[in-house]
């Protein structure tokens, strides 16, 4: 339970107001309901008329005797005055309305305690899902290298739901419970201190017994929703590589995994259903072995010589005690309920709770533009610490030039460029805009000086404008059309139905390959960034996309500082300077025709692509 407390700490503070007009409600409920069940004893009374109806009573002042014996007298003493002035049957109809009355009040008490606590219900939830996404968003790219895109989504959605359906409903049932099985067992106390004594004894072994079959199931559920995880990664591949399927003709193997996921998961979820399953009828049959047992000693007492209840109060006592029954019911339920939302909570912590190592400055100063220059001063840089992905990386680019990468796959060109917008934090030398260490400014100043247009042109399940516009606060329509001529992408997007506002579906799969990467050219522009980072921008287009492509990022590169990453050599033959990398070292440099003198790596790289 502690870690259900702390839960309740981390996430309900703010809805405080709805936890104290869900107490305040579950009290009047449990006072209602204690006062119904009280019209019993002189209902039984007037019905089997019992002694009770003979005894003459007289109106006791409060001080006069214990409260106890003053509320029952009195009681007894205006429902006697009730038989006396409208007979026997008219004071049974009166108890009788009374009665409904009252329910009505308690019930009407337990609906609202119930609904005041959706709100909050819903709000933990929600509270949840937002943090969990705000943290996925600011994570660094290295975080996902390491998690499966299916997992995290998997706890997005199956573990916060599960949350929701077992922690934040076993609150309303923690806060309704006690108050109820307080208000129940102090009337028990009262009516009969003898038979709640023997109560008392009975109870604890039973509750041992409820404990002890939930104990296994927080580990049960965490494996369940492990399994879960399984299974949406594995339709996530499926759906991301759906093209490679069907050309491998492997719809049968991937149909076998997603089966066997599918399994283990129906298993894993078995078990937690049974074990849960079990608590209604084991809670049932040990609150009818402590039903039996009261009935055996109360009616013992009664029986005996010296009664200390008469038979109308003990019918009473036994009502109440069927009704604390059902609260501690719920009690065990939540036992139940409780670990498998814990289990989810866990790991939804492991997203929440994940380090990020990209920190903000105590202290940043502010950039607003590139006036001079961008150095590379000795980067070293690894991804686990011990394998040297760059090696004493020296670059200064000035402000206005082209510089080109070039190298073989895995000599570290996207790595290095991943350094400058602080997706990785480099644990050697240091990256500076003029003058000032990137480490030193805010992330946002940082990466508002940088515009990227990447290999795959990353889109957005939305319209023409607002991918271009993405990243713009309050991009006009001219500004975005204006941006869209100078990436080539104007006359497509109009011969569309509706031009600018149609949905180019999910990732742009409504559009080719070159079309996608002129919408991520024409976002660029629009952003209008002094330091433009390309990364392999033509190399997956054809020849006539390729040229399209390739004029918009010559009007784009105009005036603005580039670090261009290329395999096709012939796009980057007019960079001012070209850095060749080579196992994470830079090992020429210089312009394409002095490569080409050199007779090096560079030279070799492009007769094999012009031999191609």
């Amino acid at each position: 339970m502690k870690e259900f407390f702390q839960l309740m700490r981390r996430f309900v503070s703010p809805y405080k107001k709805y936890l104290g007009w869900s107490i305040l409600l579950n009290i009047l409920s449990a006072v209602f309901n204690i006062f119904s069940f009280s019209l019993l004893i002189p209902i039984l009374n007037i019905l089997f008329k019992t002694g009770e109806n003979d005894k003459v009573y007289r109106f006791m002042e409060w001080g006069s005797a214990s409260a106890k014996d003053v509320v029952m007298n009195n009681f007894y003493y205006y429902t006697t005055q009730l038989i006396e002035n409208f007979g026997p049957a008219t004071t049974l109809l009166f108890l009788g309305l009374f009665l409904g009355f009252m329910t009505m009040l308690k019930t009407a008490c337990y609906f609202g305690s119930s609904a005041i606590m959706i709100p909050l219900r819903t709000g933990v939830v929600r509270d949840i899902r937002l943090l969990v996404y705000r943290k996925v968003v600011e994570l660094p790219l290295g975080f996902f290298s390491e998690e499966r895109k299916g997992d995290i989504i998997a706890r997005m959605s199956g573990d916060v739901n599960e949350v929701e359906t077992s922690v934040t409903s076993s609150l309303d049932m923690l806060l309704k419970n006690p108050i109820l099985i307080l208000s129940y067992f102090a009337t028990l106390v009262i009516t009969s201190w003898q038979l709640t004594l023997f109560t008392i004894l009975v109870l604890p072994s039973m509750g041992w017994l409820m404990g002890k079959v939930g104990r296994a199931l927080k580990r049960q559920s965490l494996d369940a929703q492990n399994r879960w995880s399984d299974t949406m990664s594995q339709l996530e591949e499926t759906l991301g590589g759906l093209r490679i399927i069907k050309a491998f003709i492997a719809e049968k193997k991937m149909t076998s995994r997603f089966e066997k996921c599918c399994n283990d998961y129906r298993d894993a979820v078995n078990k937690v259903a049974i074990r849960q399953s079990s608590a209604h009828p084991m809670s049932e049959f040990l609150g009818t072995l402590l039903i039996v047992a009261v009935l055996w000693f109360g009616g013992s007492l009664i029986l005996s010589n010296n009664a200390p209840i008469d038979a109308s109060t003990f019918i009473f006592y036994m009502v109440i005690l069927y009704s604390i029954i059902n609260p501690l019911k719920e009690f065990s339920k939540a036992s139940y309920n409780i670990p498998r939302g814990l289990a989810s909570m866990e790991r939804i912590d492991k997203i929440l709770k994940a380090e990020n190592p990209i920190k903000e400055a105590e202290h940043p100063k502010t950039l607003s533009d590139l006036n001079e220059k961008i150095e590379f001063k000795d980067i070293s840089f690894s991804y686990d610490g011990k394998n040297e992905v760059l090696k004493h990386i020296n670059i200064v680019i000035p402000k206005g030039k082209t510089i080109a990468l070039v190298g073989q796959s895995g000599s570290g060109k996207s790595t290095l460029v991943d350094l400058l917008p602080r997706y990785h934090d480099v644990q050697e030398g240091e990256i500076t805009i003029d003058g000032t260490n990137i480490k030193d400014l805010r992330i946002h100043d940082l990466r508002s000086l940088i515009g990227n247009v990447n290999q795959e042109a990353i889109l957005f399940n939305d319209t023409f404008f607002n991918n271009i516009a993405f990243g713009v606060e309050n991009a006009t329509m001219e500004q975005v059309i204006a941006a869209a001529k100078i990436a080539n992408a104007h006359d497509f997007i109009m011969e569309k139905p509706e031009g600018y506002n149609t949905n180019i579906g999910d990732r742009g799969s409504k559009l080719s390959g070159g079309q996608r990467q002129r919408i991520s050219i024409a976002r660029a522009i629009l952003k209008n960034p002094p330091i433009l980072i390309l990364d392999e921008a033509t190399s997956a287009l054809d020849t006539e996309s390729e040229r399209l492509v390739q004029e918009a990022l010559e009007r784009l590169m105009k005036t603005r500082t580039t670090i261009a990453i290329a395999h096709r050599l012939s796009t980057i033959k007019n960079a001012d300077e070209i850095y060749v990398l080579y196992n994470g070292q830079i090992v020429e440099r210089g312009t394409h025709d002095e490569l080409i003198k050199k007779q090096g790596y560079y030279k070799r790289l492009h007769d094999m692509q012009s031999l191609g």
